[in-house]
């Protein structure tokens, strides 16, 4: 099947729906197309907590001062462009969502806000402590159904992005339903995949987030930047067994309450690692993470491996004004935050690299755009809480009317001969009687080895064998997989193509933090602990004959040796 738009959008969390709608009201042509439903896959939609912006409603506040905030979370390396561009137009952004109802708390018809870590003042609005982010998509679902000009494909899965001429043509992609081939031709094209945190065991993000964009840009020939830095976030629900709520909701209790975070002796301990606590949710989450990890280590940590979370020191009416139902919830699963403590430890949250572009949002390959967790170089080596939504908001919009703009000035079309060689090179064909592991096998293989080996704290060993694995399962388990002549819902073969991508990203992250010989942010060497001043430079990675290269940026001075 062909389709054929100015705009195609891969991805419909909350920053492919904001491109969409970008993109339409300029009179572009969309396709907005996701491998699970519209607006109900992706990250976006399971965010609990806040959005960062200069919103100015409870105090007097600047883009510039959320700007020096963002740098320093960054330890050095966030593009100050982008950057600039992020703090500049987050306000516009949650002002026009406000209009469009998203339901923004207030207090005496302010918008409030909150302080969130490493902000110095208030600055993160939210709808409420624990809906904020599916209040988002589905304000923003709604605004797509109510655009014209965007065609929106649930349960697709693009597998391949199509060049001619050295610009992005358009897609391929298979329909989960049957495994149909389609091709979608498009004039531009935007990366608004989501992070890569299905790649760990312990992840706090939806399941669908392989890094496929990523692979999908490299592949194309585009260039990914800072993927060393995957942040980790620290507060993940370790214990008691916990149904039905998120694995990350912690946060906002222990920021707006002040819980105490504990190691195993019940003792507070982010001050011995330079840190400033004191009952309030102060550090940075590259600082929280090393410090519960540097106390399990040395035998201070709680009974199943991580630091006690505590709010015993609250009374229920306090915590109850706050969270309302939420605490009920929370009974229901055993758990009475007036009488114990829960267990918590770090979780892969949020990656920090991605596509390299400019503030346009323009990719290295002319046609590509990236947006949301997809774009690398804003957050540097650590992003600043609260900006992943604004960013997914930002970015978003950006991609989408520059994407759209593009389109209107291409000239020339499909390149079928390319797309029938990518379509030969990516077809694992039929291998009902394949030998070796599945590819769901080697999925979770992977997760287990990412988690173990670049994980939060990485040494030469370590990465050197997760990098000789990754490589074995590309090279020779990934053409070994066996699949189904079976089409129905085609799982085994949309799995063979997430696996596909997936040792891409992996092997991309593997790299970059291999080369990275020192500490920085969400990026932790056991084996260079001290930050180098000589690596305060961007690391860029691209495809190249024999694998994949790594190089640092040097702005006024070329390149150095990765």
């Amino acid at each position: 099947m062909r389709l054929s738009t100015d705009v195609l959008v891969i991805g419909a969390g909350g920053a492919g729906m904001y491109a969409a709608i970008a993109a339409a009201r300029t009179g572009a042509r969309v396709v907005l197309a996701d491998k699970n439903m519209i607006g109900r896959g992706g990250a976006t939609v399971m965010a609990q907590m806040t959005v960062a912006a200069a919103l100015a409603e409870q105090e007097p506040d600047t883009w510039e001062a959320h700007l020096a905030d963002t740098l320093a979370a960054g330890r050095g390396l966030c593009d100050p462009g982008l950057a600039e561009v992020l703090c500049r137009a987050a306000p516009e952004r949650m002002r026009e969502m406000d209009g469009w109802g998203v339901g923004w708390a207030r207090t005496d018809g302010r918008i409030r806000q909150v302080t969130a870590p490493g902000h110095n003042r208030r600055r993160c609005c939210y709808v409420d402590f624990l809906n904020t982010g599916p209040a988002v998509a589905g304000t923003l679902r709604k605004r797509v159904g109510r655009t014209d000009g965007v065609r929106a494909l649930s349960n697709v899965a693009i597998t391949d992005l199509v060049v001619k001429d050295g610009s992005v043509r358009g897609a391929l992609a298979l329909a989960l339903g049957d495994g149909a081939e389609m091709e979608i031709e498009a004039a531009a094209t935007v990366v608004a995949t989501g992070g890569l945190t299905k790649l760990y065991e312990r992840s706090s993000a939806s399941n669908n987030m392989a890094g496929e964009g990523y692979a999908l840009a490299l592949r194309a020939g585009a260039a990914l930047v800072d993927m060393e830095f995957v942040q980790f976030f620290p507060i993940g629900h370790l214990a008691p067994r916990l149904v039905g709520m998120d694995p990350i909701m912690w946060d906002p209790f222990r920021y707006k309450l002040g819980g105490r975070l504990l190691n195993g002796a019940m003792e507070e301990f982010i001050d011995r690692y330079g840190g400033e606590d004191g009952g309030r949710y102060t550090a940075t989450r590259d600082l929280a993470t090393y410090a519960i990890c540097r106390e399990v280590e040395a035998g201070r940590g709680s009974p199943t491996g991580g630091a006690w979370l505590s709010f015993t020191h609250l009374p229920e009416a306090e915590l109850r004004d706050a969270f309302g139902p939420v605490i009920d919830r929370l009974l229901n699963n055993g758990i009475d935050l007036t009488r114990e403590a829960v267990e918590v430890a770090p979780i892969a949250h949020y990656h920090m690299g991605g596509v390299k572009v400019d503030p346009r949002m323009r990719s290295t390959v002319a046609g590509l755009y990236a947006a949301g967790e997809a774009v690398g170089g804003a957050a540097g080596a650590n992003r600043l809480s609260g900006n992943a939504i604004s960013e997914a908001l930002v970015y978003g919009e950006i991609a989408g009317r520059e994407a759209a703009g593009f389109a209107k000035r291409q000239s020339g079309g499909w390149d079928k001969a390319a797309a029938e060689a990518l379509r030969d090179a990516a077809r694992p064909g039929s291998r009902a009687n394949g030998s070796g592991p599945s590819a769901i096998a080697l999925l979770q293989e992977l997760r287990r080895l990412m988690w173990r080996r670049v994980g939060p704290f990485r040494n030469r060993a370590d990465l050197t064998v997760a990098l000789d694995r990754i490589r074995a399962m590309r090279d020779v388990d990934l053409d070994d997989v066996p699949i189904s002549d079976e089409r129905a819902f085609a799982v085994e073969l949309v799995e063979w193509h997430e696996l596909r991508s997936a040792l891409l990203t992996a092997e991309a992250v593997t790299v970059a933090a291999l080369a990275r010989e020192e500490s920085r942010g969400a990026h932790q060497r056991d084996d260079f602990p001290e930050t180098s001043s000589r690596l305060c430079v961007n690391q860029e990675i691209v495809r190249q004959s024999g694998g994949l290269g790594s190089r640092f940026l040097l702005v006024a001075q070329g390149s150095i040796p990765a």
